[in-house]
């Protein structure tokens, strides 16, 4: 009983001795340096009206960094540019690259929000979401148990007063059928995944934020609904955040333009074989560009050439057909004109042919990466099937015919080696290469 006094007495006397207590504290925790995220920079300051939210916590727990992530000071990139290069991870050990962009310019963003405030409110600044969740599409969406046409396109012009709204400016809704829509809710990744065609599993702020990406841009969208894993010819979609958007990385097209002739001959034959499967697929879907540039396709780490920017993709349903009611876009809503002039005239569903992208990168793409590359009489050819193509291809040729008739020239010019890594070392034991 003493010797337990005496210990009682011994820890009391310890734990009132400042030095002893000095010593037992822990060591002041080292503070690292971290981003200073604004939510005017992702853009959270205008969800709902937003793409989503599905990958801020990567941001905020830098598991998303930008190219600057080993730098002792972190710093955030201005935030009026359109792409940003970055870095991702799952451990936090082992990173890997990825593409972080906006579907639209700041300027154009900021544009957008005035357009709604003046035109909605008649005020200059408000409440993106109060004022969108008034308009007649959205009201209709609340009350819709399905994705169909006359949500996301309009009425005829004998049923406007019934039906003042008209379509949405994406070029893949422009041509819509069911069997598209039902894909887009079923596959729709910012919800929890419930494999249903009917909307009952998305909320009111999960329908607003559907309806404002496909009316900002549809990009997303596509990533989502035919994802890379499937073979279709997307870059990895990872998610958004506010505004941003982060999916796998890839060079543009434009940073191949001076490559050696054997790397310029196999980008111009996966170019066909991408166009090849746009036209030709399993689902029966028809891919057609609007638009291409430089910045269209893009090229990943392995040499696999991919559609870079889904933008101005638009999709006509070969098994269903489209759903487009004649004339009606001469009426439109505040959904159809958010980044678009409402000027602008839209290509009809009727008048779009098979020929259509491949003349548009025979004009835009396949010159500048294949001019002045190869020895005559190699080079002659192709520079006359270029201009062939150009001109529109002749009436009787068709588009497989065309594109075989270059792929036999530039099969034979490409190589088999490590800079292919996304067909090597396969070709080494294949007869079609």
């Amino acid at each position: 009983r003493v010797a337990d006094s005496l210990m009682l007495l011994l820890v009391l006397a310890l734990s009132c001795n400042p030095s002893t207590a000095a010593t037992a504290s822990p060591s002041a925790p080292h503070i690292k340096p971290s981003y200073s995220f604004g939510r005017t920079f992702l853009g959270l300051d205008k969800c709902n009206a937003c793409i989503g939210t599905s990958i801020c916590k990567k941001f905020f727990k830098e598991e998303i960094r930008f190219d600057t992530w080993l730098s002792s000071r972190l710093k955030l990139p201005p935030s009026n540019l359109l792409s940003y290069s970055g870095n991702y991870t799952d451990d936090a050990k082992s990173w890997r690259l990825v593409d972080i962009t906006r579907l639209t310019s700041k300027y154009q963003h900021d544009r957008a929000d005035k357009r709604i405030c003046t035109s909605l409110l008649k005020t200059k600044t408000c409440s993106l979401e109060r004022a969108l969740r008034r308009t007649h599409r959205f009201q209709k969406w609340l009350r819709a148990k399905r994705l169909t046409p006359d949500l996301v396109q309009g009425c005829s012009p004998q049923h406007t007063s019934s039906c003042p709204t008209v379509g949405l400016s994406s070029p893949m809704l422009r041509c819509p059928s069911q069997r598209l829509l039902d894909r887009i809710v079923r596959r729709y990744a910012e919800v929890p995944d419930a494999g249903s065609i009917y909307m009952d599993h998305l909320t009111d702020r999960d329908k607003l934020r559907l309806l404002y990406t496909l009316s900002v841009n549809s990009h997303p969208i596509l990533l989502q609904i035919f994802p890379d894993v499937e073979g279709w010819p997307f870059p990895r979609y990872l998610g958004p955040c506010g505004w941003l958007v982060v999916s796998a990385s890839t060079r543009p097209l434009r940073d191949f333009y001076g490559a050696a002739p054997e790397v310029a001959a196999d980008l111009a034959l996966q170019l066909l074989a991408v166009l090849r499967s746009m036209g030709t697929n399993d689902l029966n879907y028809f891919f057609y560009f609007t638009h291409v540039d430089a910045g269209t396709f893009g090229v990943f780490s392995n040499g696999h050439l991919f559609i870079r920017d889904a933008s101005t993709l638009g999709i006509i349903d070969k098994e269903e057909g489209s759903q487009l009611i004649d004339g009606q876009q001469e009426y439109k809503d505040i959904f159809s004109c958010l980044t678009v002039d409402c000027q602008s005239a839209f290509v009809s569903c009727n008048s779009i042919r098979e020929k259509h992208s491949l003349v548009m990168v025979c004009q835009e793409l396949l010159p500048k990466l294949l001019k002045g590359k190869f020895l005559q009489p190699v080079q002659e050819k192709i520079d006359s099937f270029l201009q062939h193509c150009t001109d529109g291809l002749a009436d009787d040729q068709g588009v497989n015919e065309a594109v075989a008739e270059l792929a036999e020239i530039l099969k034979p010019l490409r190589s088999c080696d490590s800079r292919f890594a996304y067909r090597y070392p396969d070709c080494k034991y294949s007869d079609k290469y």
